[in-house]
C-alpha cells in the first residue's frame, strides 16, 4: 500500500495517511475543497448455485488513490456523452433525470458512463443491436480495438454505439447508492453506484490497466474478508457490499434498485480538542478520531498508523 501504510487485522478501511493534516487545514480555512468529478461505477452480478456473486477489481498498490483496495468497475464521466444522439432502450433521460436528480443531459452522460466504464474495465456491455437485444461477444480483436480507443478517449462514447448500431440498455442497470468524495481530498468524485447483471453470453476480463486481480465473490465473504482486515476497501465499497447480501439472485437485487436512497453521502470532518472525528452521515461503522499534533507513532494503538488498531483506517 502506498506512503508505507500497513493493513490493520481487522477491518480494512483504507485510510490515507495525510489526510488528518488535510481535514485540519480544511477547518481551518486554509484548504478550498475541489469541485468533484462526476463518476459512476456498476456493481455487476452473476447467478451461482450459492447465490449472487459479485465483480470486483484490486486496484494495483502503486495507485497514488485506493492502491490496493477492492472497488467495482468505474470511473468519471465523459462530458462529451451529454451533447450527443444516444440509440437508448429503457427507461428515458428524463426518467433517469428523476431518479439521479439532475437535468436529462447529466443523467444521459452518467449512465453512459456506467456502460462504458464496464466495457472499459471489464469487457461487459450493456447494449445490443436492437432495443430488447444484448451483444453475445465482445472479445474479438475489432472490440479490443474500440474498447482501447475509447480508454484513450480517441472515440466518445456516443460515437462507438453510433458507429456500431447499437442501443444502450439502460433499463439492464438499477441506480443504487450515490457518494462523494471528502471536501478534503484533493481527488474528488460525484460517484452514482448502478447495479446490473452479467448479460447472457458475455464474460468478464481484467481489462484495467489499473487492476492487478479481479474477482466474482459473494458479497458475504467479501464483507468478512473486510471485517477481517483481508481485504482493504473504501467506505462506499463495503457499505454497498453489505447492502447487497439480503438478495437471493440478480433479478432481485435489480427489482430492488428503484426503492434504494439515492441522498449523497458525503463525510463530515470536525475538530474536537486535540483528535479530528470523521464521520459519514449513517454509516457509523466508518467513524474514526485521529489524535493530532504530533507524528504518527507506531507504538501508540490510537495512531491510524498503527497495524493494531481495531478500528482499521478510515
Amino acid at each position: 500500500m502506498p506512503n508505507g501504510q500497513q493493513q490493520p487485522p481487522a477491518g480494512g478501511q483504507w485510510y490515507p495517511p495525510e489526510w488528518p493534516d488535510r481535514i485540519r487545514a480544511l477547518a481551518d480555512g486554509s484548504l478550498t475543497p475541489v469541485r468533484p468529478r462526476l463518476a459512476a461505477t456498476v456493481m455487476l452480478l452473476r447467478d451461482t448455485p450459492d447465490g449472487p456473486v459479485v465483480h470486483m477489481l484490486r486496484r494495483r498498490a502503486s495507485m497514488a488513490f485506493a492502491g490496493g483496495a477492492y472497488a467495482y468497475p468505474g470511473g468519471g464521466v465523459d462530458p462529451r456523452d451529454e451533447e450527443h444522439h444516444v440509440g437508448w432502450a429503457g427507461p428515458s433521460q428524463a426518467d433517469w433525470a428523476a431518479r439521479l436528480g439532475t437535468d436529462a443531459r447529466t443523467a444521459q452522460a452518467i449512465v453512459c458512463g456506467a456502460v462504458r466504464e464496464t466495457f472499459e474495465e471489464a469487457g461487459v456491455l450493456l447494449a445490443g443491436p436492437t432495443a430488447d437485444t444484448v451483444v453475445g461477444d465482445t472479445t474479438g480483436d475489432d472490440w479490443e480495438a474500440d474498447r482501447q480507443a475509447l480508454v484513450a478517449r480517441e472515440l466518445s462514447f456516443a460515437d462507438f454505439l453510433e458507429r456500431r448500431g447499437l442501443w444502450l440498455r439502460s433499463d439492464l442497470l438499477g441506480a443504487w447508492a450515490r457518494w462523494i468524495t471528502p471536501e478534503f481530498e484533493p481527488r474528488r468524485y460525484d460517484t452514482w453506484f448502478f447495479v446490473a447483471a452479467l448479460p447472457e453470453g458475455q464474460r468478464t476480463r481484467n481489462a484495467s490497466t489499473e487492476a492487478d486481480r479481479t474477482v466474482w465473490i459473494r458479497p458475504a465473504d467479501a464483507a468478512d474478508g473486510y471485517d477481517k482486515g483481508e481485504l482493504l476497501m473504501m467506505p462506499p465499497t463495503i457499505s454497498t457490499l453489505r447492502s447487497l447480501e439480503a438478495y437471493g439472485s440478480a433479478a432481485d437485487a435489480l427489482a430492488a434498485a428503484g426503492a434504494q436512497e439515492l441522498a449523497p453521502v458525503l463525510a463530515q470532518a470536525a475538530l474536537e480538542g486535540g483528535e479530528v472525528v470523521l464521520s459519514w452521515p449513517g454509516h457509523d461503522e466508518f467513524t474514526k478520531r485521529v489524535r493530532l499534533g504530533r507524528p504518527a507513532d507506531p507504538a501508540d494503538p490510537a495512531d491510524p498508523a498503527d497495524p493494531a488498531d481495531p478500528g482499521g483506517p478510515a
